[in-house]
């Protein structure tokens, strides 16, 4: 039987290191099937978070051979086995022990969301364009890989500047949906910093549901406050309207 040698980051805040292990290769196996071997057979203490192993949860969030993927969705033979395979946990997340990062600051982010509104005498019936328009957005599973990818919040660390990809197709989830009333461009602007993105679309090469979080969230948001703040015609009319 043929096998795979896995480096895993084994550590805590504090630091650690990669450990080499060797794994029976059966077929169909994904990277989440061979860290639970390891966990079963070598070192039971091994930390991993995971749910449902069908790539819905998000839970199994890690970077294999340097690449944020899920590890249940990762195949052992898409993936080059004349050398060690690395796992290591997400870098823009503090780790806690081994794979396992806190991801809390994005649930705190989500927070200073405004939740949706709707007028008083709404009538519910809408377009199904217009229903579809939002509809992608709900597709996401929090795997909070877009937000590992992202050079701002990875390379930068401006988590106090920026959202990050995750919570933009939260906002167009909701900015984009025909019933809502809430303006949510001046957070946008400000607190969610939208203004950082500069479209490399890492963000959507790496989403595991294929969300189009580049040209159908962010793009369409920027486009937004662009119009509003940065548009001479508008700006004119809203000091008009404003007065």
């Amino acid at each position: 039987m043929s096998v795979a040698k896995l480096r895993i980051y084994r550590g805590d805040s504090n630091g650690g290191q990669e450990v080499e292990y060797e794994v029976p290769i059966e077929e169909g196996m994904v990277v989440l099937d061979a860290i639970l071997f390891i966990q079963a057979n070598y070192d039971g203490d091994l930390a991993v978070r995971w749910n449902c192993k069908a790539a819905k949860c998000g839970s199994c969030s890690a970077e294999i051979n340097g690449m944020p993927k899920l590890t249940c969705k990762t195949r052992l033979d898409t993936l080059p086995l004349d050398k060690p395979i690395t796992v290591h946990p997400v870098k823009t997340f503090p780790i806690m022990k081994d794979l396992v990062t806190d991801v809390s600051w994005n649930y705190e982010v989500r927070k200073k969301i405004p939740p949706f509104k709707y007028a008083e005498d709404t009538d519910w019936k809408m377009q199904q364009v217009d229903v579809e328009r939002s509809q992608e957005f709900r597709k996401c599973i929090e795997c909070f890989l877009c937000q590992d990818v992202c050079h701002i919040l990875r390379d930068h660390n401006e988590k106090n500047e920026f959202f990050g990809p995750r919570m933009m197709i939260k906002i167009a989830e909701l900015e984009m949906h025909p019933l809502d009333i809430e303006d949510r461009k001046p957070m946008l602007r400000e607190a969610a910093g939208i203004g950082y993105c500069n479209i490399t679309k890492c963000c959507t090469d790496i989403c595991p549901e294929g969300i189009h979080i580049t040209d159908n969230a962010i793009i369409p948001l920027k486009e937004r406050v662009a119009d509003t703040y940065f548009d001479p015609l508008q700006w004119i009319i809203t000091k008009i309207k404003g007065s």
